[in-house]
């Protein structure tokens, strides 16, 4: 009797261990516990790849003509539901010379880190079914709703032939505006391989994804779509 408050005391702790061992991976982006996370590229030039999440959305064409006009590509990871409410903007991305990937189909990112696998699977798999038939291939790149996953995210993956993108350095312009603050976190980590995300939709989306590219060409960056063998994961 007089062991067992230590013993229970004991079973708590193990208990909130294991349950942290499961919650870190999943809450923290680029952790590869999970599974491989893409968050570099190899390369011997000054080349960044940037990544723009959430859309297609109506400032689109805007961000495409920006771009354009830096000699810039780019990845869009899209949202399914939105791809397919706009398949002219999906196929204007395609058009220009850019590349889509899977960003879900909801992009449900209050829930998909604690999403059962049939939800997980869902979200893949509709969001696969929009690109198919808009784009003819089936996309080979995955980015979970902010970054999040869950131990059932990569066996899905890996039954689809897909790979998880992760990233190098983000900005948090989907909440901050500003985009000499967006750039300045960026600045921290940036170095050539790096996978940078920025987001649409917003109302500063255009300025921000201006500022950065401006300010990331100026010292000597250029931005490329890697291939597969190019991908890297790195150990966290």
């Amino acid at each position: 009797m007089l062991l067992w408050p230590h013993s229970a005391l004991a079973g708590l702790g193990v208990l909130a261990l294991s349950h942290a061992l499961v919650l870190y991976p999943t809450l923290r982006p680029n952790v590869q516990w999970l599974g491989p996370v893409v968050t570099n590229f190899a390369t011997q030039k000054q080349e960044l790849w940037l990544t723009i999440d959430d859309g297609p959305a109506g400032d689109t064409p805007a961000v495409l003509d920006l771009l354009d006009r830096h000699g810039v590509k780019a990845t869009f990871f899209v949202k399914g539901r939105l791809a397919e409410e706009h398949a002219d903007l999906v196929r204007a991305i395609l058009a220009r010379g850019h590349s889509v990937g899977n960003h879900s189909q909801t992009h449900p990112s209050a829930t998909f880190w604690c999403a059962l696998p049939s939800r997980i699977r869902t979200e893949i798999d509709e969001c696969n079914r929009v690109l198919e038939t808009l784009t003819g291939s089936t996309p080979r790149w995955f980015r979970a709703p902010v970054g999040m996953k869950n131990p059932a995210v990569h066996p899905a993956l890996a039954r689809r032939g897909m790979r998880l993108i992760g990233w190098t350095v983000r900005g948090f312009d989907a909440v901050a505006a500003d985009p000499a603050h967006v750039l300045a976190r960026i600045l921290t980590h940036v170095r050539p391989g790096a996978i940078i995300v920025l987001h649409q939709g917003r109302e500063h989306s255009l300025r921000v994804i201006e500022h950065v590219v401006a300010a990331l060409q100026e010292r000597g960056y250029s931005f490329v779509i890697p291939d597969d063998a190019a991908l890297r994961n790195t150990k966290r």
